[in-house]
């Protein structure tokens, strides 16, 4: 079984939320503009996030006058903040202790806007994966009956973004907003009844939304900005179809990990599925799951890929992929590493830009590569304890084995990885065989996405 699990990943939860909509950073967002207001004083914003970057300002929702007058709701570093600022000082703000650093993380965000509360501790408040939050840096309530810019005419609605800037790099899923009601995250999740300790995503189609009130599930990948509780629509900007995805709150998925870059300087992008490597160094990046277990499938570009253990020295100078023990990489001309060493001609050359294919075995120890669905050395992964034309790969020190991609040296490489949710268009959608990932070839039998739903001993 894996040995990260993104937090609080319900993998028995009901399929209640099957789509994400996936955020690059730099230009992705949804907007509206009320026709009529709304309650000013009164409503609740809730959310399911997975965020990609620790810096800067990572915007969930905003309502922006300007850059001075506005409320938010974001990321910012590693902390939470909820903002109501007013001619650019602070009337109203809770900005958690607490960090929030996981990127196999789903979070379940919920912010009440309160301001008739004749309590004024009650007046903002913010539950992260149902538990109320009540430890702040800042901590600064709003004054009675304070009007938000949220539900003005004259303010837009901006999911992804803050002033059509500071935009926010992850994944989202399940987004509401509630106008004219003050909601407990009971509305909108629950604990799991096997694992108490985590909280998954309930069906909200039968909330109250109020007048302008909206719901998200993106489960139209042509109107990413449906409104699926019946409103307006929200509108679209720099978001396609290919954005739609099925890593959610209880289906994660595995993707590149910009936690492990500490000597590589990689630079991540399409919501962690895709990084470029620096110039100088030959290095590599791994993924968020390791497995040593079970058999696993995953597509990838790159200058150098394969699978890596854990290694504890470090991996950049001559730390290429394939020069420790506990690495294995396939190079462009064809050339296998592993420990230092090469075997030529194992397969055929290919280049950055050509898809290739890993089969990894770890039931058998097994290791297949294949170029645009041709299994390099005559490779069968299905040939189970046999492992025709596979890679003996053995069990690593550290006992896991994570995907792995990078750059032998020379220049900058655009590394990309599908484990199910890809950045590019397939020409066929191929799921596994328990209906999981979208893969440009169908996975070998017996082969699975790298996802929470298929874990388990029996995969299921």
């Amino acid at each position: 079984m894996p040995l990260i699990l993104g937090a609080q990943s319900a993998t028995g939860a009901a399929e209640v939320v099957t789509n994400s909509c996936r955020f690059d950073g730099s230009s992705d967002y949804l907007h509206k503009t009320l026709s009529s207001p709304g309650n000013r004083r009164k409503w609740t914003f809730s959310c399911w996030a997975k965020r990609c970057v620790q810096t800067g300002s990572d915007h969930i929702f905003g309502a922006p006058q300007n850059s001075s007058n506005y409320d938010q709701i974001y990321f910012a570093g590693t902390v939470f903040r909820f903002d109501h600022w007013i001619s650019g000082s602070s009337a109203g703000s809770l900005v958690t202790d607490r960090v929030f650093r996981d990127p196999t993380a789903w979070y379940h965000i919920v912010c009440v806007w309160d301001s008739d509360n004749a309590d004024a501790s009650l007046r903002m408040r913010l539950y992260v994966n149902g538990t109320e939050e009540t430890s702040f840096s800042t901590d600064t309530n709003p004054s009675l009956n304070a009007d938000s810019y949220v539900n003005s005419t004259s303010y837009p609605f901006e999911v992804g973004a803050m002033n059509t800037g500071e935009y926010y790099d992850g994944y989202m899923a399940e987004v509401v907003f509630i106008d004219g009601l003050a909601l407990t995250p009971s509305s909108f999740g629950e604990f799991d009844t096997d694992s108490p300790t985590i909280w998954k995503p309930i069906d909200v189609s039968g909330l109250t939304f109020g007048t302008n009130g909206f719901y998200l599930d993106f489960k139209d990948s042509a109107n990413l900005g449906n409104d699926a509780s019946g409103g307006t629509d929200l509108t679209e900007v720099n978001l396609a179809a290919i954005d739609q995805c099925t890593d959610t709150p209880v289906n994660n998925f595995c993707t590149w990990n910009p936690l492990d870059n500490y000597y590589q300087g990689a630079t991540f992008a399409e919501g962690n599925c895709k990084f470029t490597t620096t110039t100088t160094a030959e290095s590599w990046n791994t993924g968020t799951f390791g497995v040593n277990s079970g058999k696993w499938y995953w597509e990838i570009k790159g200058d150098n890929f394969g699978i890596a253990g854990l290694v504890t020295d470090g991996n950049t100078g001559s730390y290429y992929l394939g020069n420790k023990v506990d690495t294995w990489g396939y190079y462009v001309p064809g050339t296998l590493w592993h420990n230092g060493s090469s075997t030529l001609s194992w397969g055929s050359s290919f280049t950055p830009a050509v898809l290739m294919g890993v089969a990894l075995d770890l039931d058998n120890n097994f290791l297949y590569l294949a170029r645009e669905n041709v299994w390099q050395n005559s490779g069968v992964p299905t040939s189970g304890a046999t492992g025709t034309g596979g890679l003996a790969v053995g069990t690593p020190s550290s006992g896991f084995y994570y995907p792995a991609n990078g750059d032998y040296g020379g220049s900058a490489e655009i590394c990309i990885g599908n484990f199910g949710n890809p950045i590019a268009a397939n020409t066929s959608d191929e799921a596994d065989e328990n209906g999981y990932g979208k893969f440009e070839y169908a996975p070998p039998t017996g082969y699975l996405a790298l996802c929470t739903k298929n874990l388990g001993s029996d995969g299921g």
